[in-house]
């Protein structure tokens, strides 16, 4: 099979990205600019993972003769549509996958409620969202619901809440645990941007509906993570500090094992191999991504999902340089879109550039506005701001009344 030539990438950049200019960790960006990285930076690792998803490294490097530097087509070219018949979608060419459509679909329920969310805002806003509202679903190459293209895991939400009439606060037990809701929980973190603490208990309020065990614990730290990285001078230490201080159980072992493995490199591609075996003790799903094992996906306080270490490790191999944090999820392969979306919103919120031929072209060809979304969240994000700090003051002077009644 003959690889096709990327799209949106003139020249292989180095693998270990070390020609590239140093993220500027003393600089402030402001908070637009952080939450157009983030959310940009999260669309275009997706798109960038997607043809790729599901196999290993070393299928990888043969299919396409190298490493993958850009936007890809998709693995089995022209045939898409039937050489997976469980899942006939055009996956490449820069089309975004779930992950974006379910992290653009969280901005909205964002700006209809225009404050924090719980776990009733996704049942009242996100489901009908995703069941009532035909949009471009760039894999089908047409309009349809979204329902139509989130994978079981994520109907879950549906069957449960629309259809089961569940208490929101309890319809993720009994999923599939995956990491289908820390992989659209960036908002979150914006929304809370520079409070990790609220992040994540937030993320877990909301995935509550969506996800139980570390399935829901990966949201709470992914969200947690993106919040860490906003804050001013923040660092991919830093941010895994942070997630480290919040996580519990398998998830938090996971993140120590892996960026302690991710410490040691500073090239992509000598840490492919680390990062797996770092991994692997904590995934249930096993050596084969497309085989998983008979204990695979089940709730487990030993356990973690695979897709969060791996993208902060990379965060940290990279040194928090976006392309080279994408490149390397990228290639990881196994469910490397969600990997490369989370390590993009990272590397985004922490003020890396995301390559605009990569976001022109991924914009393009799935004919989304990866700005609009951006623009929105950072309105909603200042005005929740603002009636935090008025909710903060009334406690104050509630507070102060009560401790000194004089």
């Amino acid at each position: 099979m003959t690889p096709k030539t990327p799209l949106g990438e003139t020249s292989p950049p180095p693998l270990d990205g070390r020609s590239a200019p140093p993220l500027d960790h003393t600089s402030a960006p402001p908070l637009d600019a952080r939450i157009t990285g983030a959310l940009v930076g999260a669309a275009v690792g997706d798109a960038l993972g997607g043809p790729v998803e599901g196999y290993t490294p070393e299928q990888i490097l043969e299919r396409h003769g190298g490493r993958v530097h850009g936007v890809v087509g998709p693995w089995n070219g022209d045939a898409w549509r039937t050489a997976r018949p469980i899942a006939p979608y055009h996956k490449g060419d820069g089309h975004v996958t779930d992950d974006t459509l379910l992290t653009h679909a969280l901005v909205r329920v964002y700006a209809t409620v225009r404050d924090h969310l719980d776990a009733y805002a996704i049942a009242d806003h996100l489901v009908p969202d995703l069941m009532s509202a035909p949009r471009w679903i760039p894999e089908l190459e047409a309009e349809a619901l979204p329902l139509q293209r989130i994978f079981l895991a994520e109907k879950w939400l549906v069957a449960r809440l629309h259809y089961g009439h569940v208490d929101p606060r309890e319809a993720g037990t009994g999923n599939i645990v995956n990491c289908g809701a820390a992989m659209y929980m960036a908002p979150v973190g914006l929304v809370n941007a520079a409070n990790p603490a609220g992040a994540y208990a937030e993320a877990l309020e909301i995935a509550g509906a969506h996800q139980s065990s570390y399935g829901r614990e990966a949201a709470g730290v992914l969200a947690a993570a993106v919040a860490a990285a906003c804050a001013p001078g923040a660092t991919p230490d830093s941010v895994v500090t942070a997630c480290l201080a919040l996580a519990k159980d398998g998830t938090r072992s996971a993140i120590e094992a892996v960026c302690e493995a991710a410490s040691r490199h500073t090239d992509f591609e000598s840490a492919l191999r680390p990062l797996r075996a770092a991994v692997a003790p904590f995934d249930t799903v096993g050596p084969d991504y497309r085989t998983p094992s008979l204990g695979a996906r089940r709730p487990s306080r030993l356990h973690a999902i695979e897709e969060l270490p791996v993208a902060l490790g990379m965060v940290v191999v990279s040194g928090g340089d976006y392309r080279h944090a994408v490149l390397g999820a990228v290639n990881y392969g196994r469910d490397c879109d969600s990997i490369a979306t989370m390590a993009g919103a990272v590397a985004g919120a922490l003020g890396a550039a995301v390559p605009h031929d990569w976001a022109a072209t991924v914009a393009q060809a799935s004919r989304l506005d990866l700005h609009a979304p951006a623009v929105t969240l950072t309105e909603v994000t200042r005005e929740i701001f603002e009636r935090d700090v008025r909710r903060r003051r009334a406690h104050e002077s509630a507070y102060a009344t009560l401790a000194d009644p004089r």
